[in-house]
């Protein structure tokens, strides 16, 4: 069960400027997961304490055609919430990160190979590339 896809809904919430007021909590605690994810116990103790507050339920489903498999339920806090914790476990914190780019600073999990994202997305990569490529021509070789 790949539950990748339940972290990204952790990621949407904490980007979310507007979420619902019942999720504004759940969001506010997500992010300090994602500002934490330098020290993995304080990562892991926040993360644990909102497993027990969201509890997760498993349930079979053979919707897509493909055979049964394993979902979570649809309280989408709780998905969010097991997905950003099955993560870590698998990956470790250190694969949350919050975006390099000045004026961005939105979370993102770092899928990538070798531990190497820095930024939300490629427009955000772009952005800081070519600021930074402005700032050498304007200082010079």
């Amino acid at each position: 069960m790949d539950l990748t896809s339940y972290a990204e809904w952790a990621v949407r919430l904490v980007n979310d400027p507007d979420p619902p007021p019942e999720l504004r909590p759940l969001r506010d605690e997500l992010a300090a997961a994602f500002d934490e994810a330098a020290d993995e116990r304080a990562v892991a103790a926040r993360l644990n304490a909102l497993l027990v507050r969201y509890p997760v339920r498993p349930q079979l489903t053979d919707h897509d055609g493909g055979g049964w498999h394993l979902h979570l339920a649809e309280d989408s806090a709780a998905s969010a919430v097991m997905g950003l914790a099955a993560v870590v476990a698998e990956l470790g914190a250190d694969r949350l990160g919050r975006c390099q780019e000045q004026r961005c600073g939105k979370a993102f999990l770092d899928t990538s190979s070798n531990r190497s994202r820095r930024y939300c997305s490629s427009r955000c990569a772009s952005r800081a590339n070519v600021a930074a490529f402005r700032a050498r021509r304007r200082n010079g070789p």
